[in-house]
């Protein structure tokens, strides 16, 4: 019978006020009915196209994912961590750990000791001090195991005193094809130093979802350009025969959902800004009472408004695994479908037009994320039901024969796609 062990994850988080089932790391081998793993696993190729949502590869738009679902596994779809961002998102499909768990609680936050975390900011993106729990590559590289990465949020950091053995800086100027290049010159090699590991970025979907919305011909070019990187990757590991050693999995952070011209509330009309200061903006918001004045915010802001509803955090509703971490605001607003909230000043610059955003309520279909995969590892032409995203990270750990670190994944949810 496969143990599993109950282990308190405050000894390795940033302080967190949770406990997380690890299960042994013959868990997902046990289940899927193999006794032992073979002494060299195949090389594992993670690919994330950000903002790709589930629905997307039904629109015949995407041949070369056709050809990894039919050669492989498809997943109806992803259900992304609340908040459905992509910083904490990205983070939760390495460690297996929900957001309120690993500390990346959104794409901005504040924290007593660190300061202040923006996308944008290098200095606290490659601050090991915001990232909580063991990202795969870590554990990868603590058994030997060779790890690249491009532009993963957190592979830029030296988490636990580990870097990826190969890593590149985040370039947004820098031509997808060439990443993809970069990827397969790392898988293609043989010396010691060969990672088993590698990952690719791709946020242009994301962008021109942001800028256009998701039904817009921008955002269907842009899958449309995704698709065509991915047949790179899959030519170039045909052409370097690697197709039958290389598990490929593409997945993306969280979908996108419309946001029609005009659907945008201004933050200082939520509540005055001398009574709460905005941390995050946005669909999740989060503010943060001034001191003195924490009754009169709560009468402002708490319960069910036109488009949005606010609570305290200890009072978010279950279901997010929301609240416990001490970066989450006092109180969280969450934007209805379809609206965002922005300062005056940057409503004022916003273009008049349809756009998209992610955010919202993770259980919304158009919040739902892509799983695809193929390789020797997987089962052929199958079909799976959706999945909570932080099940991705037990599998990826079976794949690279690495001990779990603790998570909140379920081992089980995806042991059927194994042969």
């Amino acid at each position: 019978m496969t143990s599993v062990r109950l282990t308190c994850t405050l000894a390795l988080l940033l302080p967190l006020a949770a406990c997380t089932t690890t299960p042994s790391p013959s868990t997902i081998a046990a289940a899927s009915g193999t006794n032992s793993t073979p002494a060299t696993p195949p090389k594992l190729l993670l690919i994330s196209i950000d903002g790709l949502r589930a629905d997307a590869l039904d629109r015949g738009l995407t041949p070369n994912l056709q050809r990894i679902i039919d050669g492989g596994v498809r997943a109806r779809w992803m259900t992304p961590s609340y908040p459905s961002l992509t910083f904490p998102n990205h983070y939760t499909l390495v460690t297996g750990l929900r957001p309120d768990h690993h500390g990346i609680i959104n794409n901005s936050m504040d924290d007593a000791a660190l300061g202040r975390f923006a996308l944008h900011d290098r200095t606290a993106v490659t601050n090991s001090g915001w990232w909580g729990g063991e990202p795969i590559w870590v554990g990868a590289e603590k058994v030997g195991a060779r790890t690249a990465t491009t532009s993963w949020p957190g592979s830029e950091a030296e988490i636990q005193g580990t870097r990826p053995s190969q890593w590149r800086i985040y370039n947004a100027k820098e031509p997808l094809e060439q990443r993809a290049q970069t990827v397969l010159d790392w898988l293609s090699q043989t010396d010691a130093d060969a990672p088993r590991l590698t990952t690719l970025y791709m946020e242009h979907v994301d962008k021109a979802g942001h800028n256009f919305g998701p039904d817009s011909r921008q955002y269907t070019d842009a899958i449309v350009q995704a698709d065509r990187i991915i047949g790179q990757v899959l030519d170039g590991l045909q052409q370097h025969g690697l197709t039958d050693t290389t598990n490929v999995i593409v997945v993306s952070d969280h979908g996108m959902a419309s946001v029609p011209e005009g659907q945008v509330i201004a933050l200082e009309s939520m509540v005055d800004p001398t009574l709460a200061r905005n941390v995050s903006p946005g669909q999740s918001v989060g503010f943060a009472p001034v001191a003195g004045h924490e009754a009169e915010a709560e009468r402002a802001l708490l319960g069910r408004h036109a488009h949005y509803e606010c609570w305290k955090k200890e009072n978010l509703p279950a279901r997010w695994h929301y609240g416990s971490h001490p970066r989450v605001p006092a109180i969280v607003c969450q934007m209805d479908e379809g609206w965002d909230a922005l300062t005056r000043e940057k409503i004022a610059k916003r273009e008049h037009a349809d756009r998209g955003s992610h955010g919202y309520d993770n259980a919304l279909p158009s919040m739902r994320a892509v799983f695809v995969a193929r390789g020797p590892s997987f089962q052929q032409g199958m079909v799976i039901d959706g999945f909570d995203n932080v099940d991705l990270y037990p599998l990826l750990a079976h794949l690279l024969q690495v001990p779990e670190a603790p998570n909140d994944g379920n081992p089980e949810a995806l042991k059927q796609t194994l042969r």
